[in-house]
């Protein structure tokens, strides 16, 4: 059975606050509210684009209106990658893992379309074997079944997996799937997030080093 890594989007694998804050900020904007900075829509990212408003109506005292996730949705997956580009050491770190064996996958509570849409921007797409988004499976991380659902896409098992994110949500859905969880402790989340990670990489290289460290090759005469 190969070795799969599981990988949250956002934070994780790219820099995106500034594609969503301004799709955001179009939108306050839009309906006479006042912009967020990015180190305030940083704060906000994490659980889907509906937690994404909502945080920001409530932020502005103000009633979210029943077109206003349809509207984000459609100018954001437009536009999400203007400004958005990898994590440094990303696209070597993957291709990398690839070259050695690894199957991947992308496991974000961003929709499935505005990730696909991001990542064939970045010319990241192919490389995973599935992504499953925050609107693919009926839940959605901090939900162990959004992880498992991804896994299982991509083809992996938990006992040969390892999950690798920013955020409480993906540390909480490893854990609780049986499948070790590497911090990213570059992303968007507070470094405490990370206290019940496995293991806490401070760039991108050091988590294809731990990864490696964490799920072995199978002993010779056996299957990655």
């Amino acid at each position: 059975m190969p070795r799969t890594l599981i990988l949250d989007l956002d934070g994780t694998l790219v820099d995106s606050v500034p594609d969503l804050a301004a799709a955001l900020n179009r939108l306050m904007t839009a309906r006479g509210l006042a912009a967020f900075s990015h180190p305030e829509v940083t704060a906000m990212v994490g659980d889907g684009a509906a937690a994404l408003l909502a945080r920001a109506f409530t932020a502005r005292q103000a009633a979210q209106d029943p077109a206003a996730l349809d509207d984000f949705l459609t100018d954001y997956t437009a536009n999400a990658a203007v400004e958005t580009q990898p994590v440094p050491g990303v696209p070597e770190g993957l291709h990398a893992l690839a070259a050695d064996g690894w199957r991947l996958a992308v496991c974000t509570n961003k929709p499935e379309a505005a990730a696909r849409a991001l990542l064939t921007a970045l010319g990241l797409h192919d490389i995973f074997a599935a992504i499953g988004g925050g609107d693919s499976y009926p839940v959605r991380k901090p939900n162990p079944a959004h992880l498992l659902a991804t896994l299982a896409a991509a083809g992996g098992t938990p006992t040969r997996a390892l999950m690798a994110g920013d955020h409480h949500n993906d540390v909480a859905a490893a854990n609780a799937a049986g499948v070790p969880c590497i911090f990213a402790g570059w992303g968007y989340g507070a470094r405490e997030m990370g206290a019940e990670a496995a293991a806490t990489a401070a760039d991108f290289s050091e988590l294809v080093r731990l990864a490696e460290t964490l799920l072995a090759p199978q002993a010779a005469g056996g299957t990655r």
